[in-house]
Order: C-alpha cells, then sequence, then structure tokens
C-alpha cells in the first residue's frame, strides 16, 4: 500500500461514516416528525387549491379522532366536502376564496366521523404558492373542539336560564312596583274620602238649606208685594217700596243667588264624583277578579286625570256596545291612566285625544273587547316602536318619566291574557288599541 493509500484510505472511510451518520440522522428525523405528526391533537393534511380541496395527504392521528384511514381520506377526492354538515358548508364556501387573496382562512363546523356523529373541528387552512406567486397546495390542521362546544352550548344555556331569571326577577320587581302604586292610590283614596267626603256632606246640606231659605225668602218678598198691592191705602208707601227695591237690586239678586247656589251644588256634585272615581279607580281591598264595566272604568280614570290633559287635549268618544269583562278592574285603569297621560304628553300645544270601543270573535267564537286611545301627537320614531314596551326605556328628558308605564301596561294586559297593539307614525300621532278576552281561560 502506499502511503498516499495508507494516507487516503481513512478518509475514504470517514466520508462513508458521515454520509452513513447523515442517513441515519436523516431517518431518524423523518420518524420524528412522523410521529409527532401521528400523535398530534391536530390532524395535518394537504390538499389541492382548487375543486372540493381533494387531500392529498392525512396524517395518521386522523384515525384516533375522526375514525378514518388516511388512506380512504385520500382516496377520495370529495371526502372533505361530503363530510361537512350541510348546514356549514354555505358559511366556509362563500368565502373560501378569501384564502387565495389573504392566504389564511380559519372555519369551526360540524364533521361527520366514521361512528356516524357529527363533531365540531376548528379548521386552519393555509395557502402555499410557488416561487412565481401560484397557488399549488393548501396546508390545514383539524383539531376537535366538540368539548369547547358543549361548553359554550353549556354556558349558552346557563346564560338563558339567567336571562330568564332575570326577566322573572324585572316582572316581579314590576309587580311590586305596580302593587305598591296601587296600595299608594288605594290609601289616598281612602284618605280623600275620610278627609273630603265628611265635609263636602255638610256644605252640601248646608247648600240644600240655604236654597230653601233663599225660596222661602224671596218668596216672602213675592207675599208683601202683593200686600201692599190689595191694600190701595198704602199707596203712599208705593214709591218707597219701589225705591228700596230698585236699590236692592231684588230682581239681580234673586236670579244670581239662585244661580250660585246652583253652580255650587254643582260643584260639590262634581267634588263628590272625583273622589268616588278615585275610588272606583283603585278600587280599595278589591284584588280579585271580577266582571267590571269596562266604560266606568274609562271614565273614572277620565275624571282623575282630567286636570293634566283638560290644556292639551280634548276627549272624543266613540263606544261600542261591549259586555262586562272579567278582570282586575283597578289594575286595567291603571293602564288607561297611562295611556291617557301618556298621550297628552304626546300633544305638543293642543289636539285631540278619541277614545273607542268595540267587540268581536275570534275564529273559535271566544268574544274579545277592544279598547283604542288615538292621539293626535308628535309619534313614536319607527326605531323605538320595538322598544316601547320594555322597562325603563324613555324618550322623556331625564326626571320627566321613569320609562315603566308601557312595560307595567303590557304586563297587566298579558295577565288579562290580551295584548297591546301600536301604530304610530311621526307628527301624525299614536295609537294602542287593548284587546281583552271577555272571560278568563280556566
Amino acid at each position: 500500500m502506499s502511503r498516499f493509500d495508507e494516507l487516503s484510505s481513512p478518509s475514504i472511510n470517514n466520508v462513508h461514516a458521515v454520509q452513513s451518520g447523515t442517513a441515519a440522522n436523516d431517518a431518524a428525523s423523518s420518524l420524528r416528525l412522523q410521529y409527532l405528526l401521528d400523535n398530534t391533537p391536530a390532524i395535518i393534511y394537504t390538499s389541492v387549491p382548487t375543486g372540493d380541496f381533494k387531500m392529498t395527504f392525512v396524517s395518521g392521528n386522523a384515525y384516533k379522532v375522526l375514525g378514518y384511514h388516511p388512506e380512504e381520506m385520500v382516496a377520495d377526492p370529495n371526502f372533505w366536502f361530503n363530510h361537512i354538515h350541510p348546514d356549514d358548508i354555505p358559511s366556509i364556501f362563500s368565502s373560501l376564496a378569501l384564502l387565495f387573496t389573504e392566504g389564511e382562512r380559519t372555519y369551526e363546523y360540524r364533521f361527520l366521523s366514521q361512528s356516524g356523529q357529527y363533531v365540531w373541528m376548528h379548521d386552519m387552512l393555509h395557502l402555499v404558492r410557488d416561487k412565481d406567486g401560484l397557488p399549488i397546495e393548501v396546508v390545514g390542521s383539524l383539531t376537535d373542539i366538540t368539548q369547547r362546544k358543549q361548553m359554550e352550548e353549556a354556558l349558552h344555556k346557563k346564560g338563558q336560564e339567567q336571562q330568564l331569571l332575570i326577566r322573572r326577577l324585572q316582572e316581579a320587581h314590576e309587580q311590586l312596583l305596580q302593587s305598591e302604586k296601587m296600595a299608594s292610590v288605594g290609601q289616598l283614596a281612602a284618605g280623600i274620602a275620610h278627609e273630603i267626603n265628611n265635609p263636602v256632606g255638610f256644605v252640601n246640606s248646608n247648600m240644600g238649606s240655604l236654597q230653601n231659605y233663599m225660596q222661602t225668602l224671596f218668596g216672602l218678598i213675592a207675599q208683601y208685594e202683593q200686600l201692599f198691592k190689595r191694600f190701595p191705602q198704602q199707596a203712599e208707601l208705593a214709591p218707597l217700596i219701589d225705591a228700596l227695591r230698585k236699590k236692592a237690586d231684588i230682581d239681580f239678586m234673586k236670579e244670581d243667588a239662585e244661580a250660585l247656589v246652583e253652580e255650587s251644588m254643582d260643584g260639590l256634585k262634581r267634588v263628590k264624583d272625583i273622589v268616588q272615581s278615585l275610588k272606583d279607580f283603585s278600587h280599595v281591598g278589591e284584588s280579585d277578579w271580577q266582571e267590571a264595566d269596562i266604560h266606568k272604568g274609562i271614565e273614572s280614570t277620565l275624571n282623575i286625570v282630567m286636570n293634566e290633559i283638560k290644556y292639551k287635549a280634548s276627549i272624543e268618544k266613540e263606544y261600542g256596545e261591549i259586555p262586562a269583562v272579567k278582570c282586575i278592574i283597578s289594575q286595567l285603569n291603571q293602564v288607561f291612566m297611562n295611556l291617557l297621560v301618556n298621550a297628552s304628553h304626546a300633544i305638543r300645544n293642543t289636539g285631540i285625544i278619541r277614545i273607542s270601543t268595540g267587540s268581536t270573535r275570534d275564529a273559535d267564537a271566544r268574544q274579545w273587547i277592544w279598547i283604542r286611545f288615538s292621539d293626535t301627537g308628535a309619534g313614536i320614531p319607527a326605531e323605538n316602536l320595538t322598544r316601547i314596551f320594555e322597562p325603563f326605556f324613555t324618550t322623556k328628558p331625564i326626571g320627566s318619566g321613569t320609562g315603566l308605564g308601557l312595560s307595567l301596561s303590557y304586563g297587566i294586559i298579558k295577565k288579562h291574557g290580551g295584548r297591546i297593539e301600536v301604530d304610530s307614525e311621526p307628527e301624525k300621532g299614536s295609537t294602542f288599541t287593548i284587546h281583552l278576552p271577555v272571560q278568563q281561560n280556566g
């Protein structure tokens, strides 16, 4: 062996050893990569960037996650598309074109597993381009997020339950407010009845006595005048009596006194009517369902709120023939009051509030009545029509309203098995129509 051979042989051996080591390292790296691909939680796949995105490679863990062998997923050109839940396909394919402009897309959809059950998958797609920028492949990773979705659904259901609980609490709060309000009105009515009825009673009695005294007094004067005419010897007193009569202006006094007494009696009757209306409005001590005269309820409510309405609107009534309604009339009176006050507030200067009633029957021959409150006010913007019955929603300035009036009214009518409809147009006015069954089911 030459010196060269002696020197070169080990070098050649070293090269062979290095090559063998490199191959071993490549094999080990390949095995590591294959192990990672097959055991990562996400299914790694590649597909062509056209058509139904035929899969060209699927990692081995697809069998663990979905129950499919990678070979069958790659063999079927429509495998991916055919296994997506039909309801999820439109949302995916409507935006899939964005992959080619953005380079990446992420989707969450249901995928049919080998067991026949749909599982939720999180799919991250990445577009691979060649050196010329042309799409050559899509690389994606599919992760099973079924457990997360179930947790989200459970949280959503819990949230719905909480929202239902909140609504029930709100309804209970509204009913409490309503009860407190009606209790306060009832106490006020009882107090007014006690404090006003007594003085009104004796003033009314006194006015009756005064009316009788006035009639007796003027009757006496008339009799005196007749006596003077019957005795001519007293003729010299006639001029004096005429002078005294003119000075006292007996004719005017008689006419005016009668008018004053009549007006006073009428005023006292109005006070008594208002007190009675307040009692009728609140129906102190009555919380049971009873048959009630709706027209009488409207009239008693009008008497209560007339002082607030009369400077803004004139009232027009178009009452139809309606039967008595099984209801809690004090609560319905509260609704009537809210609608009347709101109507007067909606009128900027002066206008008209029209109240009309009628009855009808539905397809099941069940009898209903309707009460309609129309005004010529400012109307309600279309964007607010769907919110006016929400608790605490109001368009009035801060401090001018709580936003509970219509919400409470809606709750009361719903409790009575009825409904409220609203029709409004800005600057032309609003119409609220209440529909109530004459008899309650059950």
